[in-house]
């Protein structure tokens, strides 16, 4: 009886360690960089927009949902909610910079979306005495979330360095997901 029981749950434990995480199936993002200066922002969400386009992801900046200089807490208010799924947008990827120089652990927050769009971010994309810029990807369907993920880019020199790394490096975490 004590062998069945232990064939039983060997096999048990092989079926769920064998099981695949599920796939993410991203078909669409609203991109929110969580960046203290308005020009980062910016820089930030339209590079990750010509990246997911270039993988048929219709990807849609914050900043042509929100006036300039609004908070984008305000995303989940049901006026600009409407907006957004009026666009066929269903997914909310919130990107902002965790930190310089240092290996960063994923976060273990499972925060709402109206939480997380009030995280707030000392850091810039570049500082001229670093190497490297770690980024942190929240991604959001239906209010729960779906993934985090870090990207870490070495190597840099300036912001466009900066960008052209994240792609470069996303590209290769995208495949994952």
């Amino acid at each position: 009886m004590k062998n069945l029981i232990l064939i039983f749950a060997l096999i048990l434990s092989s079926f769920s360690f064998g099981q695949k995480k599920q796939k993410l199936n991203l078909t669409n993002a609203l991109i929110v960089g969580q960046m203290d200066k308005e020009d980062e922002r910016f820089m930030l969400e339209i590079a990750l927009t010509e990246f997911f386009a270039e993988l048929n992801v219709k990807a849609v900046p914050s900043i042509n949902v929100l006036k300039q200089g609004a908070d984008p807490s305000l995303l989940v208010t049901p006026e600009l909610r409407a907006a957004v799924k009026e666009k066929g947008i269903d997914t909310y990827m919130l990107v902002s910079v965790r930190g310089y120089d240092s290996r960063f652990k994923k976060t273990n927050k499972n925060d709402s979306l109206a939480v997380a769009l009030d995280y707030g971010t000392l850091f810039s994309l570049y500082r001229e005495e670093v190497t490297s810029v770690t980024f942190e990807f929240f991604i959001y369907r239906n209010d729960v979330m779906v993934k985090t993920a870090l990207v870490r880019c070495g190597n840099i020199s300036s912001k466009e360095t900066v960008l052209k790394r994240l792609k470069k490096k996303l590209a290769k975490k995208y495949k994952k997901w």
